[in-house]
């Protein structure tokens, strides 16, 4: 049963902000700037995961990575050099202080100047409206944003917790004490985090394994565009054993997997899991509350809890796992908060840009052709190939396309693939272009520079003007001018 409590006449708190990444962060500064008083309670480091072992360290990884693979193939931009050496631990330093020079834009003191009142500790409930954190102080408030995260999930095979396994949280501190990368190393989920780490280490001299329980990589993204990644990555020596399970792991760092061939084993130096990830709701006093349901804490479309003073914001909330999207939510969450109950807004999803790092980048947004066959609405599909694109050519990365999906009979934009060099650069204004509901049209007559990889959607869109030209009336204008030729 629900603990109701008795509602205070009095509060601490207009909000109290639990968990301090990118949604509860967002959350304590915009109620910060309207005058609430709002606390901020983190357990661990400020930032969150965003920050500390995830978006931050995986593109500092990225970039060392790729700038190994750019020497190695430097020959073919008429530039010849040695081999690259990796030094390993520089690389991991490297990483240390991009998120060291990071950190300011999320610390205490910032938040702090900012208006914030900033706490460290766990905070958990004791009626829906008081937190105690670690164990000693208590504060109420009218309302609450449970933005505590997820964490990796780990899948409850035999032999897991023996088998030595990190995750993309973990390893960062793990490898900052090796003096190379791992010879073999097997990852465990091709979504875009099996991807992006398995790149990245093969360039950095790791043999790397991708095992997949599906037909296919990033079964999320347009199919096209995965095939490009994984070409990729099969021909810089990653290997991938998609439609393969896992099934156990054995002493002697040994993975039994199982395919279409049977069962066979693969050893490893380390194995990374990312098969997914799980909202963080144990231990903050929700289930005692009677808002976590079969281990989920369910929330209606204005993020609201069963009890509509506490809302959920970012990767608990369990709507989508992207940190730009916890800053979106974050607004909602808080404005519903405060607002209450005078006013509430619906979240909206339709225009939430995604991009994976690998080489090629894979970006996009909205509607994918599965997407829109699954809801049964009509759509056209524009396609721009970049080995068309100037720059493209001039700088030797030609892999790639647009693909651009707009509603039957009509230049609305529905959704975009972008799959290529500078892909998530290139979908910004394509999402801007959905954002304020203009068509392809209006992108199409508006000015790009040359050359760049801007252009690129200006020329799909005149990919989609092109396939629609009026005939009939062309079929007229060369009358008219044969006829003024005289």
């Amino acid at each position: 049963m629900a603990n109701s409590g008795t509602k205070p006449k009095r509060f601490d708190r207009n909000l109290i902000v639990i968990g301090a990444g990118s949604a509860g962060l967002v959350s304590a500064y915009i109620a910060a700037m309207v005058q609430a008083k709002v606390t901020l309670i983190e357990a661990h480091e400020m930032g969150g995961d965003c920050l500390n072992t995830g978006c931050v360290p995986s593109k500092a990884l990225i970039k060392s990575a790729r700038v190994a693979h750019l020497v190695s193939g430097a020959a073919r931009f008429g530039v010849k050099t040695s081999a690259p050496t990796i030094d390993f631990p520089m690389v991991m330093q490297r990483i240390r202080d991009v998120i060291t020079a990071i950190e300011p834009h999320d610390s205490v003191e910032r938040f702090t100047g900012l208006g914030v009142d900033c706490m460290k500790g766990y905070a958990r409930f004791i009626d829906p409206w008081t937190v105690e954190i670690d164990g000693k102080a208590r504060l109420t408030a009218q309302s609450f944003i449970i933005a505590t995260g997820a964490a990796p999930l780990i899948p409850p095979l035999p032999g897991v917790e023996a088998s030595g396994y990190l995750t993309s949280e973990t390893l960062w501190d793990e490898f900052a004490k090796r003096p190379a990368a791992p010879e073999r190393l097997v990852i465990l989920g091709g979504g875009p985090i099996g991807c992006e780490l398995a790149q990245s280490f093969q360039r950095l001299g790791s043999q790397v394994v991708i095992v997949e329980m599906a037909e296919r990589l990033l079964l999320k993204e347009d199919a096209d565009a995965a095939v490009l990644v994984t070409g990729r990555l099969q021909a810089e020596g990653v290997q991938i054993l998609t439609g393969h399970k896992a099934i156990r792991f054995e002493s002697g760092n040994t993975l039994i997997i199982t395919g279409p061939q049977g069962e066979s084993s693969l050893s490893y130096d380390d194995v990374i899991i990312a098969v997914g990830r799980k909202p963080r709701i144990s231990g903050f006093g929700l289930e005692e509350l009677g808002i976590v349901v079969n281990g989920k804490l369910p929330v209606d479309g204005f993020l609201r809890s069963n009890m509509p003073h506490i809302l959920c914001a970012g990767d608990v909330a369990g709507y989508q796992q992207l940190t730009h999207g916890a800053s979106h939510e974050a607004w909602f969450a808080t404005v519903n908060a405060l607002a209450r109950p005078f006013k509430k807004y619906r979240a909206d999803y339709r225009v939430l840009p995604r991009v994976t790092y690998t080489e090629p980048e894979l970006a996009a947004v909205g509607m994918t052709e599965v997407d829109a066959v699954r809801q049964g609405i009509a759509f056209d599909v524009t396609r721009y190939d970049l080995d068309d694109l100037d720059r493209a050519i001039a700088e030797g990365e030609c892999e790639g396309f647009l693909k651009i999906l707009t509603a039957k009979g009509s230049d609305e934009i529905l959704g975009a693939t972008v799959i290529g060099e500078h892909a998530g650069e290139i979908l910004a204004e394509i999402t801007f272009a959905m954002k304020h509901k203009m068509g392809l049209r209006k992108i199409l007559a508006t000015i790009h520079p040359y050359p760049t990889w801007s252009e690129a959607t200006k020329y799909a869109a005149g990919q989609y003007g092109l396939a629609r030209k009026p005939a009939g009336l062309l079929k007229w204008a060369e009358r008219w001018f044969r006829w003024r030729r005289g």
